[in-house]
Order: C-alpha cells, then sequence, then structure tokens
C-alpha cells in the first residue's frame, strides 16, 4: 500500500474518524429565532431556559432576535416585518 505500513494506515483511519464528531458540531447550523413582545418578560425567559434543556444554547446553535414594543402595540407591524427580512427561521410572540 504504496509503502505505508499496516500501523499508519489504521493510525490515520483512527485520526481521522476521531475527528468527524468535531468537524460535523463546528459545522452545525445556528438557528434564528425571532420574538417579538411588548417587553422582557419571565414568559421569554422560561422559553430560553426550555431551549436550553432540548440543547438549544444561545451563540452556540441558537440566536434569539428580540424586539420590544414597549407598549405601543402600533410598532408590531414593522418590527414583524423587520424579523421576516432578517430572515429568522421562526418568529415567536
Amino acid at each position: 500500500m504504496m509503502g505505508w505500513k499496516r500501523r499508519e494506515v489504521i493510525t490515520l483511519l483512527g485520526g481521522a474518524a476521531a475527528t468527524w464528531p468535531i468537524a460535523a458540531r463546528a459545522q452545525q447550523r445556528v438557528h434564528v429565532v425571532g420574538v417579538l413582545a411588548s417587553q422582557l418578560l419571565p414568559p421569554l425567559q422560561r422559553f430560553e431556559r426550555k431551549l436550553r434543556e432540548y440543547g438549544y444554547i444561545e451563540g452556540q446553535n441558537v440566536r434569539l432576535v428580540p424586539r420590544f414594543a414597549e407598549g405601543r402595540d402600533d410598532r408590531y407591524p414593522a418590527m414583524a416585518a423587520e424579523l421576516v427580512a432578517l430572515p429568522v427561521d421562526l418568529i415567536v410572540t
């Protein structure tokens, strides 16, 4: 086998197989979740906590993009349009 010893080939294949999971995690897709809310509320904090329980970690494989209306309901259409234009994978209200 091109002058390679069996041990060298096994070591090469073993090293490559060990790095596959690392490479797969490095290429993991980051999901973008838009959040429309009146203000930062405990339900939103519970939502973030539940995402962590399911393995979605802010900054690793999920990114939250919050938009807060601050009590002004007339701002929702413009904020929703902004999130759609980003684009996001999901909008939570």
